[in-house]
């Protein structure tokens, strides 16, 4: 018997909400050894549209956004 009809089969003798959790911590793993997507900056979402944004129009539209934020008591 090879290691995947050993798990299949331990898996068939479990209860249903127990598989379950076999399932979500399967994808759990699967999650952790895929490889990510690399991550776009800001910048290079809009390069192709010819727009030009500077950081002080970030830092800008960054203060309007949260500047009215209410603070919490800590």
């Amino acid at each position: 018997m090879n290691l995947e009809q050993a798990v299949l089969e331990k898996l068939r003798q479990l209860p249903v909400d127990k598989q379950r959790e076999v399932l979500d911590f399967a994808e759990f793993l699967h999650q952790k050894v895929t490889p990510k997507a690399p991550l776009r900056s800001v910048k290079g979402l809009w390069a192709d549209l010819d727009i030009e944004i500077t950081e002080e129009d970030i830092a800008q539209a960054r203060k309007e956004m949260w500047g009215n934020f209410p603070e919490e008591d800590i």
